[in-house]
């Protein structure tokens, strides 16, 4: 009788064992996964429209909220020369500065353009955001959203 104790006893202990040890490898491999995983920040592309020859100090405002990528596109006010004229100015050379930033600092962005949009001379301008759904890469979005450590954790893991 206490021998088939002992064995059932070791059987069930076996099969304990072995779920647990299933669990922690199913744990374990979830958790790799997960770091390999960047998700908590979410991206927009900022696009301002600034005067042409305010287009490098809004650059660097914009730099100043980790934007990692802009372009610059030269374009040209719509407004007739006497339109313009009549509302006093004179230059319709446009700046369409295009980056991509980090749904966080979104708000923080648009009260340092609105500051600046009132107080810099000829500094006036249109700033707005469309969110992105997706990228397609994790190395790709870790330099988006300025992540650097999943950048070195997933050069590490290659």
């Amino acid at each position: 009788m206490k021998e088939k104790s002992r064995q059932r006893h070791e059987t069930v202990k076996a099969a304990v064992t072995a779920a647990v040890d299933k669990f922690k490898a199913k744990s374990a491999a979830k958790h790799a996964k997960n770091q390999n995983t960047v998700t908590e920040d979410r991206l927009e592309m900022i696009v301002t429209v600034v005067a042409r020859s305010k287009a490098e100090y809004y650059l660097d405002l914009l730099q100043s909220f980790e934007v990692n990528m802009q372009t610059v596109l030269p374009a040209r006010g719509t407004a007739d020369a006497h339109v313009l004229e009549l509302f006093g100015l004179s230059d319709s050379d446009k700046a369409v500065i295009v980056g991509i930033i980090r749904e966080n600092k979104v708000q923080a962005a648009f009260a340092a353009l609105d500051e600046k949009f009132k107080t810099i001379k000829n500094g006036k301008g249109i700033a707005y955001t469309v969110p992105l759904t997706s990228v397609i890469g994790t190395l790709i979005f870790a330099f988006l959203s300025n992540n650097r450590m999943s950048v070195k954790r997933e050069e590490k893991g290659q």
